[in-house]
């Protein structure tokens, strides 16, 4: 049981039900997702512009922080593959100023405080905003550019301020120079390559990236290859994390904080997919709200020990659920690991050769591009607007200059394609038909040719301004098509102000051409809004409106003055008229009882 006052530290919950049979299990996972995690964080660096050691710090404390405040037990936090891109579009123009790492820790801090807030005033349902096509979309440009902007690197082409050049650019330049390439470094990169997909079609649970780099090392040292031209890491010192105050300045924050929005909704929307997809299986309830407040506070401490923005990594959090990790205790001990790591054995890791690193790059790039959710998307027609929206953020990921720009293009288009789609009312008409012992039967209509004597209008879903033209224009085609109508309400979800004058327009335009409107199945909420609205009174009406249709046919609330009232029949002399004998008959199987129980107030 979690402590009530501790409720946003789930660690202390972790610790309280702690057995001493998990740690052997946690320390597991632990190991074989550092094993992982150490030269994916470092290749995750280089897609972020940065030297290797700062994505060896961001995995280190964001890990140890994101599993202990987050909502999942089994989510490892870490440079991603997108985050870093992102992080790379938003700093390319920066690059190159003296204080360029001031303004990347800042902006990490931004985007912590950003899903700090999210968290806080519960926002977790913000996420719904960002369409799962748009997440399809943004990855699979997000892969291409990741394995374009590697191209250099695996060839080892050198290309002066790389950092803060787009990434087509840089394809551009390396296409002039192809003839530079150094064939050493491009086959140690291709070796990787094939390391890494033999390791997985042997056993996923392999360390393919770690073995991928450790036998290039090898064959390096031996052939003395660093003399012939391949580029290695370099050094990395042999320490832990320092802490370095963030340099607040707000001339600095404003130009790094749209790229700070887009990474921590992009961040939060990492996150929280992977973390529901691992809980489908492992059945843990994930808090959204919790974790945007875990991911908020590991990336804004994060950025007092030098470390980029993070998110939640679903290939090591797939390890770790999958290698046996039982509390959130795996993801904090797969942190120290790296720490100890990088404590004693950093020297080793000078010998690292780039290209082996974009090796490791491209492959978790071409993962990036998920076909089958593409095919699937596709599928839905390639005019659908899911497709659009894919297609659309796809384009705009790999074309645009600004990364965040395709992020928020692609969640417009999403909005606007939504509300495209909902822009229509769904109408279905019926005709009230005499059946067998005086039961009431209805017919479905498609259009209404000749003017009739009582027809049934069903309105449905939500009925808001974006539909409220469409719902008044249907409703007008129909003034003159009938005596009586019945406006069947009891499947309207929402409505408001802008389809409730729709409603009275429709209402009073029937009523000047002698006709006239019963309302029914007007439930409670919406009851409440109508009423607040002065419906009735706006349109002439009573108060007094049937729980739901059948009631009107069946034990109709309505008395025998508001029936003949309704269907103009005392004053027009139609007693022959089907609405008559419609209304006439309800109210006599009623005994003109208007105070049945069933009845509800407008």
């Amino acid at each position: 049981m979690y402590l009530t006052r501790f409720k946003y530290i789930p660690l202390i919950g972790t610790v309280k039900n702690y057995k001493k049979e998990y740690f052997s299990k946690d320390l597991i996972a632990a190991l074989t997702v550092a094993v992982v995690a150490i030269p994916q964080s470092m290749a995750y660096a280089l897609i972020a512009g940065v030297n290797p050691v700062y994505g060896l710090y961001t995995a280190i404390i964001t890990s140890i922080l994101g599993s202990a405040f987050g909502s999942s037990k089994h989510l490892v936090t870490g440079p991603t593959n997108a985050i870093c891109l992102l992080v790379a579009g938003s700093m390319r123009n920066y690059m190159g100023l003296d204080n360029a790492y001031q303004m990347l820790f800042l902006m990490t801090f931004l985007v912590g405080a950003l899903q700090m807030f999210y968290g806080i005033v519960k926002l977790g349902k913000v996420i719904n905003f960002v369409s799962h096509s748009v997440i399809v979309g943004f990855t699979a440009g997000a892969g291409v550019l990741i394995a374009l902007g590697q191209l250099n690197t695996l060839l080892s082409i050198s290309i002066k301020n790389s950092a803060q050049m787009p990434t087509m650019e840089k394809v551009y330049y390396v296409l002039n120079h192809i003839n530079q390439t150094n064939l050493y470094a491009l086959g140690l990169g291709i070796l990787t390559i094939v390391i890494i997909l033999v390791c997985k079609r042997i056993n996923k649970n392999l360390p393919g990236a770690l073995i991928g780099i450790v036998i290039p090392i090898i064959i390096i040292v031996m052939f003395a290859l660093d003399q012939k031209g391949v580029k290695l890491t370099g050094y990395i010192p042999s320490s832990l994390p320092p802490f370095k105050m963030v340099q607040f300045n707000l001339n600095s924050a404003s130009k790094v904080f749209s790229g700070a929005i887009a990474i921590s909704v992009i961040g939060l929307v990492e996150a929280i997919s992977i973390s529901k997809s691992i809980s489908s299986t492992s059945r843990q309830r994930i808090d959204a709200n919790q974790e945007f407040i875990g991911q908020g506070i590991s990336n804004m401490a994060s950025s007092f020990f030098q470390c980029f923005p993070s998110s939640g990594s679903f290939t090591r959090s797939a390890i770790n659920y999958h290698n046996g990790a039982v509390s959130r205790f795996s993801g904090i001990m797969s942190g120290v690991v790296i720490a100890l790591v990088l404590l004693f054995f950093a020297p080793y890791a000078q010998y690292i050769p780039n290209p082996c690193l974009a090796g490791v790059i491209l492959v978790t790039a071409y993962s990036l591009i998920d076909q089958e959710e593409i095919k699937k998307v596709l599928k839905l027609g390639k005019l659908n607007s899911d497709s659009i929206a894919m297609s659309v953020t796809f384009l705009a990921t790999i074309l645009m200059p600004d990364l965040d720009y395709a992020i928020y293009t692609g969640i417009v288009l999403s909005i606007i394609l939504y509300l495209k789609d909902t822009n229509k009312t769904p109408i279905r008409m019926f005709v009230p038909l005499q059946g067998r012992d005086s039961k009431i039967i209805r017919q479905e209509l498609s259009v209404v040719d000749n003017k009739i004597d009582a027809l049934i209008i069903q309105l449905e879903g939500h009925l808001y301004f974006g539909s409220a033209y469409d719902l008044e224009e249907k409703l007008d085609g129909l003034v003159e098509k009938a005596n009586v109508f019945i406006l069947e309400m009891e499947n309207v979800i929402s409505i408001d102000v802008t389809s409730l004058n729709a409603m009275k327009v429709f209402v009073k335009s029937v009523q000047r051409s002698g006709g006239n409107v019963i309302i029914c199945g007007v439930r409670s909420d919406i009851n409440s809004v109508l009423l607040k609205a002065n419906f009735d009174t706006e349109i002439g009406m009573d108060s007094k409106f049937t729980l739901s249709e059948e009631e009107l046919f069946k034990t109709s609330t309505i008395d025998i003055e508001r029936a003949r009232l309704v269907a103009s029949c005392e004053n027009d002399n139609s007693e022959n008229t089907f609405a008559y004998h419609l209304l006439q008959s309800v109210t006599n199987f009623n005994g003109g009882n208007s105070s049945n129980k069933k009845a509800s107030t407008l």
